[in-house]
């Protein structure tokens, strides 16, 4: 494991706050130059997001890794709709077709009406404790050798087995990594127990400092350690002035749409990322170095909506104070997707790299 590592999000479209979705679906040719795109620029894995309403999040991570080489996915899912026993083998045959470059990021549930789009009616703490079972049993029959029984609140199996194991496990890892998000009650307690990586959206240092902690608690009662990831949504330019204009005619054309497409200001849902997100935003839409969060308070604080505006070398100084806390994952993307893709690869990416490379270095030699 590096000591730090970049993640990009890859849709089946071209679409953002500031591009609205058009034509098909499914745009293959997209999906294959995005995908492409983010191995070229040097992430090390990318996210394929899920919705209720949107292409299968599994067979577009399926195609993605069919033509490419290196990068390694993070696909969404939610628990809850598909058995956490056949979950485990679509998940390992995934992860052996693709060359052992999956991670499954759970995501619980921050909208019941999203949920029961797809017939689910448990509500939001119900959804994180089907999440705890799901997870256990998700890894048990990843890492059992001969048939297991289960019975808990939300599932029950006799003889439960799978042929296939995660590539992964045949290199160390007993499983496909697990990926957590939920900063609510709920969940928390489940990060410490199954989260190989805790997934949160880009808080202030303050916020992200006291929510770190509480997850590394949770940790500590299992005899675990948890690595962290920060989401967030870098606007560069090469002036800091233009990074700016440039923040201002982001978050103009994002009202402009919403008027467009009958969006009114949005609201948290049930979401406990959603709810900190907005909390942040009511004290200062800039906080911190270059911390923006005036599209997180437009679109009611939904998905990973805040940014770090600035030139390249800004940017990459304000990820180190975050990369100071303990996060050595940044989940990074763009409102023009593919563009800003690439051009994170050109400097964002490998000047980041340097600066916690040189950083660790100089705490080596004072050790």
């Amino acid at each position: 494991m590096s000591d730090i590592e970049f993640i990009g999000m890859i849709q089946a479209q071209k679409v953002s706050e500031i591009h609205p979705a058009r034509g098909p679906a499914i745009d293959r040719d997209y999906v294959r130059a995005f995908a492409q795109a983010h191995e070229q620029a040097g992430f090390d894995r990318v996210l394929v997001p899920h919705h209720s309403t949107s292409p299968d999040a599994t067979l577009t991570v399926a195609y993605a890794a069919s033509v490419t080489e290196r990068i390694h996915f993070m696909l969404a899912h939610r628990p809850g709709f598909v058995a956490p026993t056949l979950a485990a083998r679509q998940f390992a045959s995934l992860d052996q077709f693709s060359g052992g470059r999956l991670g499954v990021h759970y995501i619980s549930g921050g909208s019941d009406d999203e949920q029961k789009r797809d017939g689910d009616w448990l509500d939001h703490d119900q959804r994180y404790a089907r999440t705890d079972e799901y997870l256990e049993v998700l890894r048990k029959v990843w890492t059992s050798d001969k048939p297991f029984d289960h019975e808990g609140p939300h599932y029950r199996f006799k003889d439960a087995f799978s042929e296939v194991k995660p590539l992964q496990s045949q290199h160390g890892k007993p499983h496909v990594p697990i990926y957590f998000g939920g900063a609510s009650e709920a969940a928390l307690p489940v990060a410490g127990k199954h989260a190989d990586v805790y997934a949160l959206w880009g808080e202030s240092l303050d916020q992200a400092r006291e929510l770190t902690g509480r997850v590394r608690a949770e940790a500590a009662k299992h005899g675990r350690s948890v690595r962290f990831s920060v989401s967030f949504r870098p606007i560069l330019a090469e002036t800091e002035e233009k990074a700016w204009e440039r923040a201002d005619a982001i978050l103009a054309e994002t009202r402009r749409l919403r008027v467009v497409q009958g969006f009114g200001r949005g609201g948290p849902q049930q979401s406990e990322g959603a709810r900190r997100l907005l909390a942040a935003a009511e004290k200062d839409t800039r906080l911190d170095k270059r911390l923006w969060t005036a599209v997180a308070q437009e679109i009611g604080g939904r998905s990973n909506s805040t940014a770090l505006v600035g030139t390249p070398d800004q940017v990459a100084e304000a990820l180190l104070d975050y990369h100071e806390l303990g996060v050595t994952t940044f989940l990074i993307r763009g409102f023009d997707p593919l563009e800003d893709a690439i051009d994170y690869g050109r400097e964002l990416i490998p000047r980041t790299r340097e600066r916690v490379a040189e950083r660790l270095a100089a705490q080596r030699k004072a050790a």
